[in-house]
């Protein structure tokens, strides 16, 4: 392939990348059925205790609390794991390039797969570390993936976007294991096989994955992954005729980049990182972060209680795509907002809403915080942005085990009180998309280009971005 990566490659690329963020990436987001079975095998069963009060059909039955604040510990630390290592594996994904990367999260995956596999009920702490390694993992899979939207031009902020769509629909995994268990399949031969997919995700990484990173914008003869000696070069091979001292096709674009977010590409790091602009776009991820995490978390105890206790353009494009991330993070808020509100009304039927709003809005939450640090900020520090940002915010997310226990002690197992606040806290969110639009405006001053968006200053050449 000397004329670089053709469109069926590229394709592959991305549909299988679809797939390994759709069935593995997310999974522990679906940790409300997993419990199910978890609980049916009797997993911190020991710390139920006999109720002191009658039950509606006047029999005394079990408070099963302590269990119920067991698993939403293990949750707690699964999804705060899965955020707060973001940065470190982030940095390692920049430093050492995504086969190292992936290598790391394959061994991360496997390892999290075998332990919930080898779990029994008494051994049921080694589902800490298993949700933690399967979080790590996953994050990992989809921070290496992200990147494929580089081969596709003008559609990359789209592509960024269906990946974390994916990464979201991937919790539907464990309500697909809770099915097959409830029909006769064992825990361990569920899990057993998740382990063995692990050989997918190392096919990928050798033969559909750059050993380093997939530059933006493309050079026509870049290609990646390990080819055929006797059907073209192989990675080695080219490398091995580049002059000493010269890059290769996949550490050197066609054309030095121009960030997304008008920066220039030498912004260091560090002012990226101080910026008002990422601390406003960390807060909006952090609190509706929190809001999604506690309303997994908080899930089976609050159906219980419904339930009665019944189980482009060069700069001027880069300034274009950071003023439509504006409407991207309204639509964003108003979304989770809409779902906390559905959260917050003591009806059971209306939970029906709620479960299909927070899909959407989860979807769009880390699609977007993705896709907005991918244009607002230069492209080198991307993996360790999206790592600090995901890292913050988990610090954040802590706060759904003492809301937990709120919700489990004085509210007496009711959260009403608990959605009404979190709806005040989401309503922070909407000063994101305002810092978001007041930066546009003063970039647009500096470039002399108030309130006419789409023209160019004179002398500026524009360089129309053409999907690859």
């Amino acid at each position: 392939m000397a004329g670089g990566a053709g469109l069926a490659k590229r394709l592959g690329t991305l549909l299988s990348g679809l797939l390994e963020c759709g069935a593995f990436c997310g999974i522990i987001f679906g940790w409300a059925s997993l419990v199910f079975v978890l609980k049916d095998l009797g997993y911190f069963e020991g710390l139920c205790q006999p109720s002191a009060t009658p039950s509606p059909n006047f029999t005394l039955g079990s408070d099963c609390s302590g269990q119920d604040e067991q698993f939403s510990l293990v949750f707690t630390i699964g999804s705060f794991m899965n955020n707060f290592m973001t940065f470190p594996m982030g940095v390692v994904f920049d430093r050492f390039g995504t086969t190292a990367a992936r290598l790391i999260a394959i061994a991360l995956y496997t390892g999290g797969t075998l332990l919930v596999a080898f779990s029994t009920p008494e051994t049921a702490v080694l589902l800490f570390p298993a949700m933690s390694m399967l979080s790590v993992g996953g994050i990992l899979l989809i921070l290496t993936n992200m990147q494929v939207g580089n081969l596709f031009g003008n559609y990359r902020s789209i592509i960024i976007t269906l990946y974390n769509g994916a990464f979201d629909s991937s919790s539907a995994v464990f309500l697909i294991v809770k099915l097959l268990y409830e029909h006769g399949l064992s825990l361990r031969a569920m899990f057993l096989f998740l382990a063995a997919c692990s050989t997918w995700h190392l096919l990928r990484t050798l033969f559909l994955m750059p050993r380093s990173r997939i530059p933006y914008p493309l050079s026509p003869d870049y290609d990646y992954g390990l080819r055929c000696r006797g059907r073209s070069r192989s990675y080695r091979t080219h490398k091995d005729k580049q002059p000493p001292g010269e890059a290769g096709p996949e550490e050197t674009p066609l054309e030095p980049p121009v960030a997304r977010g008008g920066d220039a590409p030498g912004t260091p790091f560090r002012a990226c990182a101080c910026s008002w602009l990422f601390a406003w776009h960390v807060a909006w991820l952090s609190v509706m972060q929190l809001r999604h995490y506690l309303f997994i978390g908080t899930l089976n105890p609050q159906l219980e209680h419904l339930a009665g206790g019944d189980h482009a353009l060069g700069i001027l494009a880069a300034l274009a795509d950071l003023r439509s991330a504006v409407l991207s993070l309204v639509v964003t808020v108003a979304l989770c907002l809409l779902f906390s509100v559905f959260a917050a009304v003591p009806v059971l039927p209306a939970q029906f809403g709620t479960f299909v709003l927070q899909v959407i809005s989860r979807s769009f939450l880390y699609g977007g915080n993705a896709a907005f640090l991918a244009i607002a900020f230069p492209p080198q520090h991307f993996g360790k942005l999206y790592g600090l940002a995901m890292a913050l915010s988990a610090l954040v997310a802590l706060l759904q085990y003492p809301c937990v226990a709120l919700v489990q002690g004085p509210l007496q197992g009711d959260p009403f009180y608990m959605n009404l606040g979190l709806i005040a806290v989401v309503l922070v969110a909407f000063v994101s998309p305002v810092v978001v639009a007041r930066e546009c405006q003063r970039r647009a001053k500096e470039l002399g280009m108030a309130g006419t968006p789409l023209a160019s200053p004179p002398g500026t050449e524009i360089h129309a971005e053409t999907p690859h």
